[in-house]
């Protein structure tokens, strides 16, 4: 049946209490003053406390004050013994947070009547509490779904796009690119062909001074090596772009693989690379500190993503944080990597900004939570990083930071991938 705690300073009302509760079946301790009886309470979680107001020391609204201030003991149903009949008596009681009372002498059915409505009251109260449990559970399980599909839709979307752009761009670029080679030898046969030819014409027809003087052919030679300079170094810029773009969205090598952490770290600092070094100056320092690491199963274009996400929100941090001082002082971000004993690799991400406190630092990997101002972010990419870390590869993700000492990133994964 039921666990009943009876706490009363009268030898007699205890006897003849628990001899009526436990012919009903239940099983009663007894307490014989207040605060044994809720020591008593605090041991036991009993579902019934039937408690005498008059006690010396602590009485029983004392008593009843301090276990339902307790939040893991408050559901407990509590009975106050008591022969006063005063209206104000009985607020004062239920002030207190009494549920029910009994009134002395004590009426053995009555008793038994109000015990069983009160085991009613709290089985309701309890199946109330485990369903309310049960629907926070739900809650924040379709939240989580709910972010996972937006992520896994907005990934699936630009890899699409992804996959277009570098297609589209490959083709001309490659054109591009062979063709600078072949040009190159063709204006220095040119050049060659003209040197030759003035060596020869001593003197060449007023129609031929004039059109040299109009196009400057000194001025040529030197520009067109700078020109076909710039054009192969706009070119290989650009296939490197490709490049990255496919080794981030991992186009044809989607699944589990072996790969190289380091190449994942470099494809998203290039995808990134028009905000750390625009125009080519470098408005952030980035200092890398690779050890030596084994390839790295895993699913890579979901890993190249978790690096992409805490790199833009460093380089985020950074950039709104800027001021005439920090950029005296350089903004930069640290990577540092390491193989660490028990076959997984370390991979280190630190900012100098301004950090974040404890509060933020709890809830970094909540979904939809962000510390962006609105439209700036929609709190999935750490969301998604940690899914991606934790539940897929078994690894670990971890948030350090103090105010204005940074924030860092840390992220442990498993050499060999433990299940499919």
């Amino acid at each position: 049946m039921a666990t009943i705690l009876l706490v009363d300073d009268d030898v007699t009302t205890q006897i003849v209490l628990q001899d009526a509760l436990e012919r009903e079946g239940h099983e009663v301790k007894t307490a014989d003053d207040g605060k044994a009886g809720l020591l008593a309470v605090q041991q036991l979680h009993p579902d019934v406390v039937i408690c005498d107001w008059m006690m010396p020391e602590m009485d029983g609204l004392a008593v009843c004050e301090q276990i339902k201030a307790n939040s893991e003991l408050a559901t407990i149903f509590f009975i106050l013994l008591t022969a006063r009949e005063r209206v104000g008596d009985r607020v004062r009681g239920l002030d207190s947070g009494a549920d029910d009372f009994l009134s002395k002498p004590i009426e053995t059915e009555e008793l038994l009547a109000r015990v069983r409505a009160g085991l009613r009251v709290q089985n309701l109260t309890r199946t109330l509490s485990q369903t309310n449990h049960r629907l926070k559970q739900t809650v924040s399980q379709l939240k989580k779904t709910q972010a996972q599909l937006i992520q896994s839709e907005k990934m699936s979307s630009l890899g699409q796009l992804v996959a277009g752009i570098a297609h589209e761009i490959n083709n001309p670029v490659s054109f591009i690119h062979s063709n600078i080679e072949p040009l190159q030898v063709y204006v220095t046969d040119l050049i060659e062909l003209l040197d030759l030819y003035r060596q020869e014409v001593t003197e060449p027809s007023l129609q031929i001074r004039e059109m040299w003087e109009a196009v400057e052919p000194e001025f040529i030679k030197e520009d067109a090596s700078k020109i076909l300079a710039s054009m192969q170094s706009g070119s290989d810029r650009i296939r490197q772009v490709v490049l990255s773009l496919r080794n981030f969205s991992r186009l044809d090598e989607q699944g589990r693989k072996s790969a190289d952490i380091h190449q994942c770290i470099e494809s998203a600092l290039s995808m990134l690379q028009h905000r750390w070094q625009p125009n080519g100056t470098p408005l952030i320092q980035i200092v890398k500190e690779y050890s030596e690491l084994p390839l790295v199963d895993c699913y890579a274009r979901e890993i190249n993503q978790v690096f992409l996400q805490i790199l833009e929100n460093a380089i985020d941090v950074l950039i709104s944080d800027s001021s005439d001082e920090k950029i005296a002082l350089q903004s930069a971000i640290h990577i540092r990597t390491q193989l660490l004993k028990n076959e997984r690799v370390s991979i280190s991400i630190v900012d100098n900004g301004p950090g974040i406190t404890d509060a933020m630092k709890d809830r970094i990997f909540d979904p939809f939570f962000t510390t962006k101002p609105v439209g700036k972010g929609r709190g999935l990419g750490l969301f998604v990083a940690y899914q991606i870390v934790v539940e897929q590869h078994g690894g670990r993700i971890a948030c350090i930071s103090q105010p204005e000492k940074g924030v860092e990133f840390k992220v442990e994964l498993p050499v060999k991938l433990a299940f499919a």
